[in-house]
């Protein structure tokens, strides 16, 4: 029987950093069941107050401490929360007091510096946009600015991978489905024919794909095993006669997919 532990990511931000890392760590220890918990926007001795009585009732729970991934950056709440029956993990004390002594200056603490830093928001808003237009073969007059076009049968996960690469890298990423008259050609779509430098294929496990259709379309010859099997089977061939380089997504998460298209296709983040 696996073994059950909370572990909470806590903020006074998003959240989304502590989250990311501290799921990454937890993910090394096979085994165990970790009941997953995120606070953000703790920036407020109040807010710290609460979230250090929500973790005590978890330790009481539990029976035993819960795990605490932090990125606060507020000296007062901090303090706080290192009051709370848990083991404390300051992801920022971590990496900011070595960095600190590295580059002989100290550090602003300023809260949501590093939102601030990131991609430039109005060019990844743009790409979500443009992922919206293009997605599932919308728009194709303006396919050309893409940075990569997403192919495959459909439901393999080309929309999901497309919008997470246009809001956390800005990339423009449309997506294109192969479907039953590209199989009868055996050759890409018309509209993509030009542009096949920018094209990359998703493929997928026939059962994983029955399953993921069936939950949308249950008992119809779309989810049906059979269809799934020849679809993969019809696109896989004609990727690989037109040259387009192919990934296995069955096991993989959107975040992995992404990252693997960006690395492969060489995209520039």
């Amino acid at each position: 029987m696996d073994k059950q532990r909370s572990a909470f990511f806590i903020s006074d931000r998003t959240g989304l950093t502590a989250e990311s890392l501290g799921r990454s760590l937890l993910s090394q220890f096979e085994g165990i069941v970790f009941d997953k918990i995120t606070l953000p926007f703790l920036d407020s001795v109040d807010k710290a107050r609460d979230a250090v009585a929500r973790i005590n009732e978890t330790a009481i729970k539990d029976g035993q401490r819960p795990i605490v991934f932090s990125t606060l950056t507020l000296p007062a709440v901090l303090s706080i929360i290192e009051q709370s029956d848990a083991l404390i993990l300051d992801l920022f004390e971590m990496f900011i007091v070595p960095l600190e002594t590295e580059l002989g200056q100290l550090s602003s603490h300023a809260v949501g510096r590093s939102h601030a830093a990131g991609a430039n928001y109005s060019a990844r808003m743009d790409a979500v946009n443009y992922a919206l237009n293009h997605d599932d073969g919308g728009i194709s007059k303006e396919l050309h600015s893409a940075d990569v076009i997403l192919v495959g049968v459909s439901r393999c996960g080309k929309t999901p991978t497309s919008l997470y690469l246009a809001l956390q890298f800005g990339v423009y990423a449309a997506n294109y489905p192969l479907v039953a008259e590209d199989f009868s050609s055996n050759a890409l779509p018309p509209a993509l024919k030009a542009l096949k430098s920018k094209i990359f294929g998703l493929t997928i496990q026939p059962e994983r794909l029955q399953q993921i259709r069936s939950e949308r379309s249950p008992n119809s010859r779309y989810a049906s095993l059979d269809n799934c099997r020849f679809e993969i089977q019809q696109a896989e061939s004609l990727m690989r006669q037109s040259g387009v380089t192919c990934l296995d997504v069955t096991t993989m998460s959107v975040e992995e997919i992404a990252t693997t298209v960006l690395f492969q296709a060489g995209l520039k983040r």
